[in-house]
């Protein structure tokens, strides 16, 4: 098992969901979808820390399996802590090619709090 499996813990995509109100509007709710495993690390470098200054919120790096297929503003909770973070880049840009034996993509995320 490689170090990054180690690192990765439990997730759940989380799914957004509109009910009606019965007046005509909705409410907005979430509800747990696929459960899968990423490794989400938090980005402290220098760099990063400048653009948190300049507004930059996307501080963290989530790494998963190449067909958990993230894409921007999916949102997933990790299930050790409850923190919700939202994607803020396409799963489509950073990935291992097919031929590599370990598969895997990355985004950026930000912590997040469902409305």
């Amino acid at each position: 098992m490689s170090l990054l499996q180690q690192a990765m813990t439990d997730v759940v995509a989380m799914e957004k969901t509109r009910v009606s109100d019965g007046e005509g509007g909705f409410i907005v709710d979430w509800v747990d979808g696929a459960v899968f495993k990423a490794a989400i690390t938090f980005d402290t470098s220098m760099q990063s820390r400048i653009g948190e200054k300049q507004g930059v919120s996307s501080r963290y790096t989530i790494t998963t399996h190449k067909n958990a297929k993230l894409e921007y503003h999916d949102v997933i909770r990790r299930l050790n802590d409850g923190k919700i973070f939202r994607v803020t880049s396409d799963g489509d840009d950073k990935q291992t090619p097919d031929s590599a034996s370990f598969q895997f993509l990355q985004v950026t995320a930000e912590e997040w709090w469902l409305e």
